[in-house]
């Protein structure tokens, strides 16, 4: 029993040995090309080979430094956002790569230190690239969960001109939102400012509906964005809640291609915003290879798959398919991304969305209206910058007359990115109909500029209705991938509209089926009313459909 008091003493004399050898590590993270003092994300983790992290505090009494550790399975996310200030960290002895970036638009920068007996001070560069806000192009990412109070440090850090919490988050069948708030305090009904340019849109709601009241039966997610007052109904009923959001002047996203009821919630609630990028997308490893594995498309050859589920790029596949069909039914939802940062191992951002904003000044209300009007493009990576023939390119729907001949379809622009382009993709009503492998120029800072097609003369003839889209894969150094993709442009002739395969058609009747026999049992017969309505839906389309 002595032995082990002895022992204990020993051990407790060790620990508080290493803590007053402990050094600080103090730095500043500066823009390279200005010098001033720059928010960002900084990982600090020892150089031994044993996965271990330390986060920082800001050194400043001013400032900010907001530390986030998430981890599932292989797929590790433990850093800190820090404001503009500078840094501190007490470390052991050793050595340390300190990781520091701030959101798409700069270069990750790294730097190796070794923390002895005595403070070690360290001002890390960050090299910015390319300016979107610029060229009138500002950032989003339209699905977060974190409080509403740490949200100004992390726009500026993540480089994000807009962000939507999830304040009010419900997991129950016909709860009031209310009683789902994550935030104690009263939530705000107008934007928050971090800096004229960056701002939070407070009020948001998630539906994401795990349980059937008492009874464990998951439905599906759905995100009202940007209400002015509390949504006081629960779901479903769908068609209500959407009635009651779009009153509010809000926006229905539908958080995720992949639930349940994704397919009757899109045309029953007629949603507005499409995820092209979604929070099963991070910045470590792609872990969800099995998750909702039993409704996909299984007969598309597009969606990759291997033992153990969905591939990165099958997952991604995936989503995308779902879009292009639900598209060809004329169901234009227009893209968003959005990153569930607050849960799942990944920053904010990562996966974003860039609304063009052209000319004119931005407001968090102008972003909405631009976004909800599809002008704009999603991105992990790569920055995809489509062009007209005035410099602009039109997002919007194009009606006129159809034509006696041929229009010819050749999109022009640029694709910019900090490592190459693997490859460009033109998507016309959901087939890909040219694949391009594009030689990237590198820049004087090192980044790359691709043309979007080798050749001005490249087109594609149509003489019907359509739309169309673009593309691109961007491949690291280390084999992960970066993508890019333009929100759809629509060509529209009176009186024929696009027509959907009956491929697509038979998938989506196919999901409302058996969404329908899952639910017999478990929602009344008003609730499953609505997704009959979905069902005859698409039905119809099956009637005109190639």
């Amino acid at each position: 029993m002595f032995g082990w008091r002895v022992l204990s003493v020993v051990c407790l004399i060790g620990m508080l040995a290493a803590e007053l050898s402990a050094a600080e590590l103090r730095g500043e993270i500066r823009d390279a090309e200005s010098g001033q003092r720059l928010p960002a994300r900084l990982y600090i983790q020892s150089a031994d080979g044993e996965q271990k992290w330390f986060f920082a505090k800001s050194a400043d009494p001013n400032g900010s430094a907001i530390v986030y550790d998430r981890a599932r399975e292989k797929s590790i996310e433990k850093h800190t956002t820090l404001s503009a200030h500078p840094f501190v960290a007490e470390l052991p002895p050793g050595k340390y790569t300190l990781t520091v970036e701030r959101g798409k638009e700069y270069l990750t920068a790294t730097q190796e230190v070794e923390v002895a007996d005595k403070p070690v001070t360290v001002t890390i560069k960050l090299k910015r690239w390319i300016n979107m806000a610029k060229r009138g192009w500002y950032s989003g990412d339209t699905h977060v969960h974190r409080a509403i109070s740490e949200l100004s440090n992390v726009v500026l850090a993540e480089d994000l001109n807009m962000i939507y919490p999830m304040s009010q988050w419900v997991t129950v069948t016909h709860t009031l939102p209310e009683k789902g708030r994550v935030d104690p305090q009263p939530i705000p009904t107008t934007p928050i400012f971090a800096d004229p340019t960056h701002a939070i849109v407070p009020f948001n709601t998630e539906y994401e509906i795990f349980s059937v009241g008492t009874k464990r039966h998951t439905l599906g997610a759905v995100l009202i964005l940007g209400q002015k007052e509390p949504l006081k109904i629960g779901i479903p009923p769908l068609k209500a809640v959407a009635e009651e959001a779009r009153r509010q002047g809000a926006l229905l996203d539908l958080e995720k291609h992949s639930w349940a009821w994704t397919p009757i919630i899109a045309p029953v609630m007629k949603a507005d915003l499409y995820p092209l990028s979604n929070n099963h997308i991070w910045r470590t490893e792609f872990a969800f290879k099995s998750w909702t594995l039993e409704n996909n498309w299984r007969d598309n050859p597009r969606i990759e798959t291997d033992k153990e589920g969905f591939t990165e790029l099958g997952w991604l596949h995936y989503g995308w398919e779902q879009y292009y069909a639900m598209l060809n039914c004329g169901l234009r939802m227009r893209p968003t991304a959005g990153t569930a940062n607050g849960v799942h191992p990944v920053p904010a951002g990562f996966s974003r969305v860039y609304v063009d904003l052209g000319s004119e000044k931005f407001t968090p209300e102008l972003w909405q209206r631009r976004l909800n009007e599809g002008r704009s493009f999603v991105t992990t990576g790569p920055m995809l910058l489509l062009q007209g023939r005035n410099g602009q390119f039109r997002f919007s729907v194009r009606k006129k007359k159809k034509p006696n001949g041929f229009d010819v379809l050749s999109p022009t622009g640029t694709i910019e990115s900090e490592h190459l382009i693997d490859r460009v993709e033109l998507i016309v009503n959901g087939e890909l109909v040219m694949t391009t492998h594009p030689k990237s120029k590198r820049q004087f800072d090192g980044h790359f500029v691709t043309r979007l097609f080798e050749n001005d003369d490249d087109g594609v003839f149509f003489d019907d209705s359509m739309w169309w889209a673009v593309r691109c894969i961007e491949k690291l150094p280390s084999g992960r991938i970066r993508f890019a993709h333009s929100a759809p442009a629509f060509v529209d002739y009176e009186g024929s509209p696009v027509r959907p395969t009956r491929d697509q058609v038979r998938y989506l009747i196919q999901r409302c089926e058996e969404e329908i026999a899952r639910n017999k049992e478990v929602l009344s017969e008003a609730e499953l009313a609505e997704y009959r309505e979905a069902l005859e839906f698409y039905r119809g389309k099956l009637e005109t459909a190639r």
